[in-house]
């Protein structure tokens, strides 16, 4: 058998929506009104942060991070997409392939890690909120944020060098709509048992320990919950801590589907299809879970509108 040189691969196709030709123009502008959605409510949501001073606290720092950090994970699949479902050729380079694939990974795996400083910081605010001021300061809050990123930054290098670093002889074909794992080492000429076992251990490593921080810390703020004298009381804790319950449900059950189970289940128009969901559904359901229902982000949101629509004419 002939082996050609493995830089013929030079870029890479994108398969992922195929089957549905005759419905990408309304695909098209059915995710492009989505995305424009997600950009504008997030946008609406950091700016409000921003502005309105009694937002100015570890909670809502946190959320317009988390915010931040979704519009650049929606750009970095979402754009490429919708030109691709109205491309007659959709492809993407090697290099451009192994960027969008660091770039989703680093944005990705510090998500995962950003929702668990968000537990502490609720495990803070209910189980010792007399310290919280203190324990969760505007240094300790940035400190939290650079060591998330610092381990996504990692994990994203790692993976991406591991995947790239492979041979790409023959087929350039990707059954997905981005450069995911599954789909890019699929098309790998070969790949080692080792950096299989790496890949797969980092991808656990990064959804299991940030989860199990996340269940050690609504252990500790259940039974302080359920110590507290008053329904209302209760009530309202359990309220602070319900959107983050949500997002992290769908973050960690659809990354577990994709990148935990076993390779012998591996569906290419599954995976498709839970990859349209958490980098498009997820992104647009998160702002409206965490703020858009929240009483005191609703208030500030109206005097900041007022603001801006009153200033000028004074």
């Amino acid at each position: 058998m002939e082996w050609v040189n493995e830089t013929v691969v030079r870029e890479f196709v994108f398969l992922g929506f195929s089957s549905l030709a005759g419905l990408q123009r309304l695909l098209f502008i059915v995710f492009l009104f989505l995305y424009l959605f997600t950009l504008g409510t997030n946008v609406i949501i950091i700016s409000t942060i921003v502005l309105d001073r009694t937002l100015h606290n570890p909670m809502y720092f946190f959320l317009a991070v988390l915010s931040c950090s979704e519009t650049c994970y929606t750009f970095v699949i979402v754009p490429k997409m919708l030109v691709d479902l109205l491309a007659q050729k959709k492809t993407i380079s090697f290099l451009g392939c192994a960027i969008q694939m660091f770039t989703f990974l680093f944005l990705g795996c510090s998500h995962s890690f950003l929702l668990s400083v968000m537990g502490y910081d609720r495990y803070v605010a209910i189980c010792n909120p007399l310290r919280y001021t203190v324990l969760m300061g505007h240094e300790v809050c940035v400190g939290l944020v650079a060591a998330a990123c610092a381990c996504g930054f990692t994990v994203a290098q790692i993976i991406t060098s591991l995947v790239f670093h492979l041979p790409f002889h023959s087929s350039n074909q990707l059954h997905h709509f981005f450069c995911d794992i599954s789909p890019v080492l699929k098309v790998a000429s070969y790949h080692t048992h080792i950096s299989q076992i790496v890949i797969f251990m980092l991808c656990a490593l990064v959804l299991v320990i940030p989860l199990s921080l996340i269940l050690i810390s609504y252990i500790h703020i259940i039974s302080a919950i359920l110590q507290f004298p008053s329904t209302l009381g209760r009530y309202k804790a359990f309220s602070t801590c319900a959107s983050h319950l949500i997002v992290v449900t769908v973050h960690y059950g659809c990354a577990s589907f994709i990148y935990l189970r076993p390779k012998s289940n591996y569906s290419s128009s599954q995976d498709a299809l839970i990859s349209v969901s958490y980098t498009i559904l997820t992104p647009l359901f998160n702002p409206m879970i965490y703020s858009l229902r929240n009483k005191e982000f609703k208030t500030a949101l109206r005097r900041v509108v007022e603001r801006t629509i009153f200033l000028p004419q004074h």
